[in-house]
């Protein structure tokens, strides 16, 4: 559907669409029409004009979220437009500002903020070719250290090293660009461009390097944190990390895999978790908690409760959870304020239907989000799911892959969610009835694909049909088997691939060496 653009916004367009004649007039240009002339740059992918755009900047502060979210001259949000040719054009752009030889006293410019760019599934860009939160990391750094060699090699304008301008960025940091961000920020208080980490994601990175590039980022500015795949922290080093760095903040914090693993405490472990839970209790601004696929059986409370601000965001999918943590949950003051609920991995109807039923009465009135994957969630479920869901007026989106319903139930339940009118996102599993008839739940990587699928999309046909019936185009239905679309994962795919494959191998060749010595 086409958005309407203002008159000012059809003459910026044909203005930067002669990108030579439009670089050349920039010095007779109005600065307030500078961001409107960014986002028609942007739209029309016109690399060259957004680069000396940014580098002649005449304002105070460039942000990126803002300049191409919703304006008046144009309602359409481009900030999910990852474009390469843009973003790349942004920040040379950027670097080239500073080398611009210019008088200093003409350069206004203070803030940068680049934490507004969304990263999403389905690119618009005519160039179709993304620049993802990887390679933003990777390419500022790279210019924030080419930009000092030069400043230090260079007969530069005594001015220039005066200048100090802060990028906000959410950092995403791997073995494959370790070296580099640790460069950039060891050396930050010499460049004029500042890098100010808002939000940090470490995938495939040891302990120690970890360990390294968190205290150089200034944590008492980070936002979110989020320790992801291959960093190793257990929860000894979650401790020793949490009395070594403060996060005043923090207002979202991700844990990687297997940090606790209750099945093998000691009163040592306890008294370890205990003091976690009163570091978590410092960071009053904590509403986002996220520590999937650890074993918590019996301690979420221990865990949560000193935290002094609601969470409005908790995933606790596959971490084992059973009837006192459900029943802590449901009564905590958590259970009225939280927007996205993530139980995935436990077996509801069997462990604790009435519990689970009393925590998302609690939440309904915020409940945005909620992913029930892997539930076992059965057809004789579906009525009683409905009547609780039916409070929840503002869910936005319903993950239940991987429980054993049948078309018929999918059918029943498809029905009564276009009954949501907030409701945008629902991910469904394929229906049992595709399935061997021999097939066991949860259903294993090996077998996900074998269902008929044909029937499949003949299913997937019909529930599409009921949500047009109900004029509910807006709503998007799919079945993604082996998990949502995460951009962080998709951009570093391979690097992630090569280090699950080495892990092997050497866990392999352990197995092996020890194999031997035994015979």
């Amino acid at each position: 559907r086409a958005t309407m653009k203002s008159l000012r916004f059809i003459s910026a367009e044909a203005f930067v669409s002669n990108a030579e004649f439009a670089r050349r007039s920039l010095s007779a240009v109005a600065h307030n029409l500078f961001p409107l002339l960014f986002k028609a740059s942007y739209l029309l992918e016109q690399g060259d004009v957004i680069h000396d755009l940014v580098e002649n900047w005449p304002l105070v502060d460039f942000n990126v979220g803002k300049l191409l979210g919703a304006t008046v001259d144009y309602q359409e949000d481009l900030s999910h437009r990852t474009c390469s040719v843009c973003l790349e054009s942004c920040l040379t752009g950027l670097r080239d500002y500073v080398l611009n030889r210019s008088s200093p006293y003409m350069k206004r410019l203070k803030v940068v903020d680049l934490t507004g760019i969304k990263d999403v599934e389905v690119q618009f860009c005519e160039c179709k070719k993304t620049m993802g939160r990887w390679a933003r990391t990777q390419l500022l750094s790279k210019l924030c250290v080419e930009l000092l060699v030069y400043l230090q090699q260079a007969q530069c304008n005594p001015g220039t090293f005066k200048i100090s301008i802060d990028v906000l960025i959410d950092l995403f940091v791997t073995e494959r660009n370790y070296e580099l961000v640790v460069q950039a920020l060891l050396k930050k208080c010499y460049c004029p461009l500042k890098i100010r980490c808002m939000a940090f994601r470490s995938d495939n990175l040891t302990l120690q390097k970890f360990f390294c590039i968190i205290k150089l980022t200034d944590p008492s500015l980070l936002r979110k944190l989020e320790i992801v795949h291959n960093v190793r922290l257990e929860m000894e080093h979650l401790e020793i990390l949490l009395n070594s760095i403060h996060f005043p903040l923090l207002m979202s914090l991700t844990l990687p895999a297997r940090t606790f693993n209750v099945r093998r405490f000691t009163a040592t472990d306890e008294q370890m978790l205990t003091n976690i839970g009163e570091k978590m209790g410092e960071m009053t601004q904590l509403t986002e908690l996220s520590m999937s696929f650890s074993i918590l059986t019996g301690r979420l409370q221990k865990l949560i409760s000193p935290l002094k601000a609601p969470l409005k965001m908790l995933d606790v999918s596959n971490c084992s959870l059973n009837h006192a943590d459900m029943t802590y949950l449901a009564n905590s003051f958590h259970a009225n304020h939280l927007e996205a609920l993530d139980l995935s991995g436990h077996d509801i109807p069997e462990l604790y239907p009435s519990t689970f039923f009393k925590l998302l009465s609690h939440s309904s009135s915020v409940l945005r989000s909620l992913t029930l994957e892997d539930c076992n969630i059965q057809d004789i479920h579906v009525n009683m799911l409905i009547l609780g869901l039916r409070p929840c007026q503002k869910l936005y989106e319903f993950k239940f892959v991987g429980n054993p319903l049948s078309s018929q139930a999918l059918k029943q339940f498809f029905t009564f969610l276009c009954e949501l009118p907030m409701l945008k996102n629902v991910e469904f599993p394929v229906p049992r009835d595709c399935y061997p008839i021999d097939i066991t739940y949860p259903i294993d990587d090996a077998s996900l694909c074998r269902f008929d699928h044909q029937k499949y999309e003949s299913v997937a046909e019909e529930l599409n049909l009921i949500l047009l019936r109900a004029n509910r185009e807006d709503v998007r239905a799919s079945t993604p088997l082996f998990g949502s679309y995460d951009a962080a994962v998709q951009e570093t795919n391979n690097e992630l691939g090569t280090y699950l494959i080495k892990s092997f191998k050497e866990t392999l060749e352990k197995f092996t060496t020890s194999f031997n010595k035994m015979s």
